[in-house]
């Protein structure tokens, strides 16, 4: 074989493995999740243990920043899931614990994108008026399709899944009202915490 003929089968190779390297990527789910960018990381402290969530920045910034200022304030600490619904979602960040309290800053204009809803999707609660959202937010325990483009996607759950379909259901005849309900121990911004063992864990489906 010449010179020429193996400097191009070398090429060819290296080209290859560089392609089977970012082929590995792509499928890593901590690739696609950004999961060790602590400071886009929630951890949320359940009774069952920790849940970590990607922050997402990119499709709802204000949404994201306001989240962050609240848990670094301490004020989600020891919030209760008060509207649990099987097969749909679990609500929390009420500090009232009823669904129509808030935080003491302004309502947020929506951020809504093409982010679908799926299984461990995060959104911004919200009533009627679609510039509404606050403190109070969501977690998606299947694919809710209806919320698409009407709701802001802020987060998605990455670790720690099984923990959230353990919390306590609400009342199916009550619209998931939770008598009892179980609270958000501990939240945290990962970039402010000093145990990220959960982020060992297998990524959540």
């Amino acid at each position: 074989m010449s010179r020429y003929p193996r400097i191009l089968l070398a090429l060819v190779l290296a080209l290859f493995a560089v392609s089977c390297a970012d082929g590995q990527k792509s499928k890593s789910p901590d690739h696609q999740t950004g999961a060790l960018d602590k400071e886009n990381i929630l951890y949320i402290d359940l009774k069952t243990g920790r849940v970590a969530i990607r922050l997402r920045p990119d499709l709802a910034p204000n949404h994201v920043a306001r989240v962050k200022k609240l848990t670094r304030e301490g004020f989600y600490n020891g919030i209760v899931f008060h509207r649990v619904i099987k097969g749909f979602m679990a609500q929390t960040g009420d500090p009232k614990g009823n669904g129509t309290g808030g935080s003491n800053y302004p309502d947020l204009k929506a951020e809504f994108s093409n982010e679908p809803f799926k299984r461990g999707t995060l959104g911004a609660a919200r009533s009627g008026s679609k510039h509404s959202a606050n403190s109070q937010f969501f977690i998606c325990l299947f694919a809710a399709s209806h919320l698409n483009g009407s709701y802001t996607v802020w987060g998605q759950v990455i670790r720690g899944m099984e923990r959230v379909d353990a919390i306590k259901l609400g009342d199916q005849a009550r619209n998931g009202t939770v008598d009892i309900p179980d609270k958000m121990l501990k939240v945290q911004v990962a970039a402010d915490a000093e145990d990220h063992s959960v982020l060992k864990e297998a990524p959540s489906p």
